[in-house]
């Protein structure tokens, strides 16, 4: 991370936070990551999971009231913030006390859309603990440096900041780091955010900055490491904006909060523009604009006998619906699961994206798609490598992006150049075990799709996809394994 000369070194703002009962010597603390936010005064935030077992057994408000006082807690807990010191003390503990157990609302109302009340602490993932914290006090100290989560675009870089196994072993794993993109957002001021920066069990409440400028800026906490109703692969984000927002009346510690920085520079979003959500009947997935009438998407997308409907939704315009009609499917004995709309209206000033002629195993790329909330607040982008180019000439893609159902038919872009390399097809499925993974998924290669869509559209006759039929042993040989059962995807 560039820091501007003569800068004071930037500090990771990560901790971690220790709950335990003195009278219980022998019982292992309840742990959690931590954030920093202030070093006069010392403030630090946590998720208020970690209190939950110490909360005293007449508390009636919880967990749907605003608000607890430290007295809601047992008295006498040992609260410790463990943060990272210069070697070789490595690792530096202060003690700390409750100002407040706060519930954000704003995450609060974003959540039911996207977890079900019956996932295990859910109730508890909109509460938080603010702590004082007097040994991070320091003479010159400042606020670290924020920005509100709604200034991002989807593909933005983040750097997630967290310690696995909570207070386990700190001197291994305190403030270990992960890079991901901002995969989707919801609610309002974006309050629940998604990324697929791999985040660890004991991370929760680890701050997420973005790297997008100098020095990086807090934009989110850690609440939830893997949300199986969101898309295994995925971490679940509290924007800071919301939790300041929702607890400046209450806290006076607060009253010194210096305002945002300016936005950070923007780099352009990537191609959204290019995708659709597709529906079927009850079937729905993911579709990538190739021309501004013309279509891709998944066969098994789309429900037989149902008419398609293709709908744009994006964050900067309102949705735009629109009929469409099948032009091609393959058969159900081709490796190549593709399909062929055609839309009665044409997409406004739509741009196609450059299809790509060359695959380079390693290459940064993102998939798109309308999974992982997809279908309430515009495609989801996460991001990889292309770790896999099969067959010469390529009968198939491997990526190392998380995606997950709804995903279908979306596009597989370069990060380099913004050009499509494909379309998502499928990913890995453990047909013993039932287990899915997001992080090794199929994708139909853009090369064996782009001489009959010239065709197509020069003479108008379905007949130019014929061939995707007529498939060669190679590719038969390498789709065969996601064949059946049919993908989830």
């Amino acid at each position: 991370m560039a820091e501007d000369a003569g800068a004071a070194p930037w500090e990771l703002p990560g901790c971690v936070v220790s709950v335990s009962e003195p009278s219980e010597p022998d019982v292992e603390p309840s742990s959690c990551s931590g954030a920093i936010l202030c070093r006069s005064p010392g403030l630090v935030l946590c998720p208020a999971a970690v209190f939950v077992p110490f909360l005293q057994p007449d508390v009636s408000s919880w967990p749907h009231g605003d608000a607890l006082p430290p007295s809601a807690l047992r008295p006498g807990l040992r609260i410790a913030v463990l943060q990272a010191s210069p070697p070789p003390d490595a690792v530096q503990q202060h003690a700390a006390y409750p100002l407040a157990l706060l519930r954000c609302h704003t995450f609060a109302r974003a959540l039911p859309s996207t977890l079900s009340t019956a996932e295990e602490c859910t109730e508890a993932l909109p509460w938080f603990c603010w702590l004082r914290v007097p040994g991070l006090d320091a003479p010159d100290g400042t606020w670290t440096p924020w920005a509100p989560a709604d200034t991002l675009h989807k593909g933005t870089a983040l750097l997630a900041c967290g310690t696995p196994f909570g207070a386990l072993c700190p001197e291994l794993f305190l403030n270990a780091l992960s890079t991901g993109v901002l995969s989707n957002a919801t609610g309002p001021h974006r309050a629940l955010l998604l990324t697929d920066a791999r985040c660890l069990p004991g991370t929760q409440g680890g701050p997420v900055l973005t790297l997008a400028s100098s020095p990086p800026r807090l934009v989110a906490i850690i609440v939830a490491t893997a949300c199986s109703q969101v898309g295994l692969g995925l971490a679940l984000l509290c924007s800071l904006h919301a939790l300041l927002h929702s607890a400046r009346r209450v806290l006076p510690e607060l009253s010194s909060l210096p305002p945002p920085l300016p936005p950070p520079e923007a780099h352009g979003s990537p191609a959204l523009h290019c995708t659709a959500l597709v529906e079927s009947g009850s079937s729905w997935g993911s579709g990538t604009l190739v021309a501004p009438r013309l279509l891709l998407t998944c066969r098994h997308v789309l429900q037989p006998g149902a008419p398609p409907r293709v709908t744009l939704r994006h964050s900067t315009t309102r949705d735009t619906v629109l009929q469409a009609r099948l032009v091609f499917a393959t058969a159900e004995a081709s490796p190549f699961d593709v399909a062929v709309l055609e839309l009665q209206g044409s997409v406004p000033s739509f741009e196609p994206p450059d299809l790509a002629t060359t695959f380079q195993p390693g290459e940064a790329v993102l998939a798109l798609g309308f999974g992982a909330l997809g279908r309430a607040c515009g495609p989801s982008v996460t991001g990889g490598v292309l770790s896999a180019v099969v067959g010469t000439p390529p009968v198939m893609l491997q990526s190392t992006c998380a995606v997950h159902a709804g995903s279908s038919g979306g596009p597989l872009l370069s990060t380099r150049d913004g050009c499509l390399l494909g379309i998502i097809a499928s990913n890995a499925r453990d047909n013993t075990t039932g287990t899915t993974y997001p992080h090794l998924n199929f994708c139909v290669p853009i090369s064996l799709l782009s001489t009959p869509l010239a065709r197509y559209r020069s003479s108008g006759n379905p007949a130019a996809f014929a061939l995707l039929n007529a498939a060669s042993k190679e590719a038969r040989a390498a789709w065969r394994l996601q064949q059946r059962p049919p993908s989830k995807l």
